[in-house]
């Protein structure tokens, strides 16, 4: 605790204890105050100012330390000054009282707080950003919850203080009326109990419950706001329509259909979407021909004389076509009309919020009415629009699967994970790859020394990585293709004869009904949605990487979840979809993984953190298959074992973060990963190996010096 916290803690335990010791308690309870309101009275008449000085500089030291003695003082307020001024008084009193409570138990704990149970309190923490002045108005319109309780549990939330005030003043207003009116009547009343009878404490119940009849009404007004125009069908022909047959709207669709739902799937393109055609699948399949020819380069290092391997680069990419054919049934709609889903291949807008218009291959249309709609339209591939970029051409993620000619000199604009697994690809089947990125490093969202690691190992292999270029300017001169990029201040050309641009993914918004609806989208150019997945229209969702904030196959067939069970079953229970513990990996060599935080975002959200580290080579089945590099790393909370991030950088990284998923997904701390039985020998103990470094740090001194002593008595 610092110099400041300590000596507030101070002040205040000397204020609350003198109180006690001069027997505040005592004195500002309901008797004494009865027996002095004559005495108060008068005082009041003959020096009005002084008097209301002094009464409201006591009621805002008594709240703000949280002491008794305020129900009594509000009686006194309506017994000394009246109904009108006494509640005024008493409102502006209490409340800059509980204001001072709140900004004390901020100052002296909310940090302390959110470090140790940050994880835990993240879901309130939002809802108190979005919706914190409902939730303190609820609150503080219903008496049987202490308002000290208030003061301190608000404080540790990140409301901010003006709106703690002023929704305070205005939700304790029915409250301080109440008291203070019966304190007009002091001399009838035998004991504060006596003011809330069933029947007052009935009205403020109530009047509590008021602001949730209020906001569920105000949505219904929202409601019918944002559908009129739009006429309402009176039967619908499904329970729901996906558009896109994306990963996202595939578990849409299968999930409506698994609880017997009529669903329609439609889909313009591929069934499968990006992922099978022209992402995961297809670049994982290259990138496993690559990795084969890289080790069968390191033949030397496994005690092999030598080995070679011929290959054609149109067969390679045949390869990649014939695993996407046969992963293909996996996504087919023969697959998912087997399943119950009805699958339409055409191009669907939304006419209105119920109704789906699809324009068929063959010129016909089809007119879809229906409760729900899920959008899952995926995204493409960025294009910049830097200057003379349509000149020189360009392939992306999503079109260079038609290569059958391997580029002598390819550049790849981006040092992404897309970027970043491809350059190395193309570089370890023959291309002369040059990495051009703008930002001082590759992977700028991992920490900067996994970043090395990787970048170290791109150089090795022949990757020319060009951080900290710009790139400027394309064009052709005398039949060459070239890129004019910026670095340090200075003009450097480029020549190529392929450019990949791998600068990040944009989701498709556009083209099927969004802009008529009115729908928006938000400055990340997604469409924007609630915690529900719901879209500005109720019945209408949104998923997958048209929704964002991830792109990852795994998190879009996540959200479909929500969007799919929110869809069908909203009127009954809605779920808010849940990013707690998000995986993903970069699938270079050494491939990268990682969930929760790792210590750069640690640091610009100023979390308290410890790091543990375990180098991977110094792992036996790391070095046994000369795949001795690499680390673990991990965050947790300090002093504990908590698991608030981990990042594996090595051999089968994607696999081993799956035990930190699981970690983190269930609470289980390193300690019992530690106690967990790993199989021998297996890149898996690296994670045990982690939890044993963290535990070495964190070994009892103290106590292992006495049992050092205990040893050797007895020894004798």
């Amino acid at each position: 605790m610092n110099r400041s916290r300590l000596a507030v803690l101070l002040a205040v335990a000397a204020l609350v204890g003198a109180y006690f010791v001069l027997d505040g308690q005592r004195t500002l309870n309901f008797e004494t105050l009865k027996a002095q309101v004559s005495a108060a009275q008068s005082l009041y008449e003959r020096y009005p100012m002084q008097t209301v000085g002094g009464y409201f500089l006591l009621y805002v030291v008594v709240a703000g330390l949280s002491v008794p003695g305020a129900v009594p003082l509000t009686l006194a307020g309506g017994a000394i000054f009246g109904l009108l001024w006494g509640t005024v008084i008493v409102s502006f009193a209490s409340t800059l009282g509980a204001t001072l409570a709140f900004l004390v138990s901020r100052f002296l704990l909310r940090d302390a707080v959110q470090a140790r149970f940050g994880a835990y309190l993240r879901t309130i923490n939002e809802g108190v950003a979005k919706e914190g002045g409902f939730y303190l108005f609820t609150l503080r319109l219903i008496p049987a919850i202490p308002f000290v309780a208030i003061n301190v549990v608000m404080a540790m939330t990140p409301m901010r203080a003006g709106t703690f005030y002023w929704v305070s003043q205005l939700g304790m207003l029915a409250g301080t009326l109440v008291y203070v009116n019966a304190g007009t009547q002091l001399a009838a009343i035998e004991s504060p109990r006596g003011i809330l009878s069933l029947g007052v404490i009935g009205a403020f119940l109530l009047l509590g419950l008021f602001p949730l009849v209020a906001k569920k009404g105000i949505e219904l007004l929202k409601r019918r706001r944002v559908y009129r125009g739009w006429p309402r069908p009176e039967k619908f022909d499904r329970n729901l329509v996906v558009i896109g047959a994306g990963s996202a709207g595939l578990v849409a669709a299968y999930i409506a259909a698994a609880v017997k739902a009529r669903v329609t799937l439609v889909e313009k393109h591929r069934m499968g979407g990006d992922c099978l055609n022209t992402g995961c699948v297809p670049s994982k399949a290259l990138i496993k021909t690559a990795r084969v020819l890289a080790t069968i380069r390191r033949a030397r290092e496994f005690g092999l004389k030598g080995a070679s391997a011929e290959f054609d680069f149109a067969e390679v990419m045949e390869r990649v076509q014939r695993v996407i054919k046969t992963i293909e049934p996996h996504d087919s709609v023969e697959r998912y009309r087997g399943l119950g889903v009805e699958c339409v291949h055409g191009e669907a807008r939304i006419a209105s919020p119920w109704i789906v218009e699809i324009q068929k291959p063959d010129g016909s249309k089809q007119s879809l009415s229906t409760r729900a709609i899920v959008i899952a339209a995926g995204g493409r591939p960025l294009v910049p629009p830097i200057p003379g970029i349509e000149q020189t051409g360009y392939l992306t993620s999503d079109t260079l699967w038609g290569l059958r000619e391997l580029p002598a000199r390819l550049v790849v604009l981006g040092g992404g994970p897309i970027g970043c697994e491809l350059a190395q690809t193309f570089a370890r089947l023959g291309s002369r790859v040059t990495q051009v990125e703008m930002l001082p490093r590759l992977l700028v969202r991992e920490d900067p020394e996994v970043a090395q690691m990787v970048e170290k190992r791109f150089r090795a292999e022949g990757v020319d990585v060009r951080t900290g270029h710009k790139a400027k300017e394309f064009c052709v001169v005398d039949g060459r293709k070239v890129l004019l990029c910026e670095h340090e201040g200075r003009d450097l050309a480029i020549e190529f004869d392929a450019l990949l641009v791998a600068v990040g993914r944009v989701a498709n918004t556009s083209g099927y009904g969004l802009e008529e609806l009115g729908i928006p989208v938000t400055r990340a150019r997604t469409v924007e949605t609630n915690e529900f997945l719901q879209t500005r229209y109720p019945n209408i969702y949104a998923c997958g990487d048209v929704a964002g904030p991830y792109q990852f196959t795994h998190t879009a067939s996540h959200q479909a979840w929500y969007a799919s069970v929110n869809a069908l079953f909203g009127a009954l229970k809605k779920f808010r979809a849940d990013y707690s513990v998000i995986p993903w990996a970069t699938f270079t060599d050494p491939e990268v993984a990682r969930v929760g935080l790792n210590e750069t975002e640690a640091r610009e959200r100023n979390i308290p953190y410890e790091v543990t580290v375990y180098g991977i080579d110094d792992l036996d089945r790391a070095i046994a298959d000369e795949e001795a590099h690499g680390m673990v790393k991990v965050l947790t909370v300090p002093g504990k074992d908590r698991i608030l991030g981990a990042t594996v950088a090595g051999e089968h990284a994607s696999d081993l973060i799956a035990e930190f998923v699981a970690a983190m997904r269930h609470g289980i701390g390193l300690n019992k990963i530690l106690g967990t039985i790993h199989i021998y020998p297996t890149l898996a103990e690296a994670n045990k190996y982690a939890a044993g470094v963290w535990k070495k740090a964190h070994a009892p001194r103290k106590l292992l010096g006495y049992v050092e002593r205990f040893h050797a008595w007895m020894r004798g």
